[in-house]
């Protein structure tokens, strides 16, 4: 070996090296990922100058990479069959930060360490991670040329380097020699290295020998040809990322060009792994770039509602440097994500064309993707993916879509109509359905605050606008004929009966005083006696979720409708017509209003209301005891 010339570092380069190794990277396994990714890449260098025919010495040796781990001497040695450097490029590529275009690299990162990950990510000192856990490192290289000699470079990353050429031969490609400090010796252990190799590593191309085991054994199948891959190799590749023991319900596999270039593999899962709600932030997917994992479960790969999607997204176009622990800024994963957005959404349009297996996927993961509503960007594909349960079906389990409402529409319908509640039994029961029913209508059932939202915010679908029963234009519903006429029902209220029920509207709203803005009679009632409307468009069930929010236990003001045709209506306007003053129809009064109340859920206090209708069950207990007795 020649006579090795020595470099010292500057100061403002030791201070550097103290932020690479202590600040900068949040893990200290993080080196042996630098490290492989390097020797990959100097592999991949060689594979590109075979193809092209170069001249290259030791054409016959295997590509790969190989480590050994000796915990006796606490070293671990790293060796690639790849393209080697010349001493010029050693200085170039490895001794960066003592390179004299250093200066202004170091001016940059010391004024402004916050962004200093985008600033190393121009220079390549992955490298130096490596003195987070070595007190010395050794590198002897070769260049691919045939007439190149080796070169070593070693430093123990404190105050000096120094650089020599070797005389003896050796083979093409590098070597690192790392001597591991005291509290690094985890890293001369080949089951620690295997463990990392697995985590960080394990899609690497190129075969990685660990003590002479193969410790790469899964195959990057993002990267392979679509058309090639069985449904078996995905299948045994999703229960290797999951530990999930089913099948896949449905698998996406992506090669895309532009905007941005990236390979893709997600799936859905057969099962929601949200249960219970208590894990909705553990969600993301697995970037790698050039195979290379660089951050599991990265939340700005996908939103939130799509957070259900399990996979991996690897692209070229992000450096392998240590910019990668601070990708939240970055342009380029941004664009990834909206593209991934919408060929997952594009995805699931499809997947809804087999309704078995949709209805499998709605009823596992609706209550994550129905957070999608706040997605406008994405907001017509977002709606085309909804499901509900309506009027037509015969029970909760029935599902049809937005596009399958409009299809059975009446002829002049330009609304949509939607009616929230607890279940479908208390849906049923709701006062504002009776007119729907009646004109036949198809009412959608929403039984989860979160549809709120989602109607909130849609607004519109296709030319259809989304409108709450409670706040639908009654006009709009008089055109289409009636399903069906009452037998029962009353005849039509003659002249005296017309005003006697105009000042029995003015006698209601003296009963129940500023709790309503007005009484009124009703167009969308043919069974119930009475029901609250908001004067303001808001619907029961938003106005109950903001009253949460906001932790306002008020009583909204409503418009207080009356069926004139119903029979409890027609007695107490018989009652009212010989004694407006009379007690009992004040008190059937507070009794339909409080029971509309509770309808809408708004009734808090029910203690007024039951004694109420125990005196009522009292006073019409003894009518029907005297009556029987006649």
């Amino acid at each position: 070996m020649s006579q090795a010339q020595q470099f010292e570092f500057k100061t403002e380069i030791k201070q550097l090296l103290d932020i690479i190794t202590h600040s900068l990277y949040t893990s200290r396994e993080i080196f042996l990922r630098e490290l492989v990714s390097n020797a990959s890449d100097a592999l991949d260098k060689l594979r590109f100058e075979q193809s092209r025919s170069a001249e290259i010495v030791s054409p016959d040796l295997d590509l790969q990479i190989s480590i050994t781990a000796d915990e006796e001497n606490r070293q671990l040695v790293i060796t690639d069959t790849g393209i080697g450097m010349t001493q010029d490029e050693l200085v170039e590529n490895i001794g960066t930060i003592a390179h004299s275009g250093s200066a202004e690299f170091i001016r940059q990162a010391m004024a402004d360490q916050a962004n200093s990950s985008n600033i190393i990510g121009r220079f390549g000192v992955g490298f130096y991670s490596v003195f987070m856990v070595a007190d010395k490192v050794t590198i002897r290289t070769r260049s691919f040329r045939p007439e190149a000699k080796g070169v070593e470079w070693s430093s123990d990353g404190m105050g000096t380097y120094s650089v020599a050429e070797l005389d003896e031969d050796m083979p093409r490609g590098t070597t690192l020699t790392v001597h591991l400090k005291e509290e690094g010796k985890e890293f001369a252990e080949p089951n620690r290295i295997k463990s990392i190799i697995k985590k960080h590593s394990n899609f690497i191309s190129f075969p990685i020998l660990v003590q002479g085991e193969k410790a790469n054994t899964v195959q990057a199948l993002w990267r392979e040809n679509k058309f090639s891959i069985t449904p078996e190799q995905y299948t045994e590749f999703y229960k290797f990322l999951t530990y999930d023991h089913e099948e896949p319900l449905d698998t996406l596999h992506l090669s895309v060009d532009a905007p941005v270039q990236f390979s893709a593999l997600a799936f859905v899962p057969p099962r929601s792994q949200d249960t219970f709600g208590f894990d909705r932030d553990n969600y993301g997917l697995d970037l790698y770039v050039r195979r290379v994992l660089i951050q599991s479960k990265n939340k700005d790969l996908i939103p939130e509602y799509l957070g259900f999607v399990r996979g991996v997204v690897d692209t070229e176009d992000l450096p392998l440097n240590i910019s990668r622990e601070t990708l939240q800024e970055n342009l380029l994963i941004r664009k990834i994500a909206t593209t991934l957005t919408k060929q997952i959404l594009t995805h699931l349009k499809k997947l809804g064309q087999d309704k078995d297996r949709y209805i499998t996927f709605w009823k596992e993961h609706a209550k994550r993707f129905k957070l999608g509503y706040s997605d406008f960007a994405n907001q017509e594909a977002f709606g085309e993916l909804l499901r509900f349960n309506s009027s037509r079906h015969e029970d909760k389990d029935g599902l049809i879509s937005l596009d399958e409402y409009i299809e059975a529409a009446k002829e002049g319908q330009k609304e949509i109509y939607y009616i929230s509640g607890p279940s479908r039994e208390a849906v049923e029961q709701n006062p504002h359905l009776e007119i729907f029913r009646a004109k036949g209508v198809e009412v959608l059932y929403l039984y989860e605050p979160v549809d709120e939202f989602v109607m909130d915010s849609l607004r519109k679908f296709k030319e259809f606008e989304l409108k709450a029963t409670e706040n639908a234009d009654i006009a709009n519903l008089e055109q289409f004929a009636s399903a069906a006429d009452k037998a029962d029902k009353p005849e039509d209220l003659n002249t005296e009966e017309t005003k006697d029920m105009d000042r029995f509207l003015a006698r209601v709203q003296e009963i129940l005083g500023d709790r309503i803005t007005e009484a009124r009679i009703s167009k969308r009632l043919s069974q119930s006696p009475s029901c609250l409307v908001s004067p303001d468009g808001s619907t029961s069930q938003m106005h109950k979720i903001m009253q949460l929010v906001t932790k306002d236990s008020s009583i909204p003001k409503k418009i207080f409708e009356i069926n004139q045709d119903h029979k409890l209506v027609r007695n107490l306007l018989s009652v009212f017509a010989k004694n407006e003053k009379d007690e009992f129809v004040a008190t059937i009064v507070e009794q339909l209003y409080e029971s509309a109340l509770l309808m809408d859920g708004y009734l808090a206090d029910p203690h007024k209301m039951v004694s109420r209708l125990n005196k009522l069950m009292e006073d019409s207990s003894a009518w029907y005891k005297e009556r029987e007795g006649k």
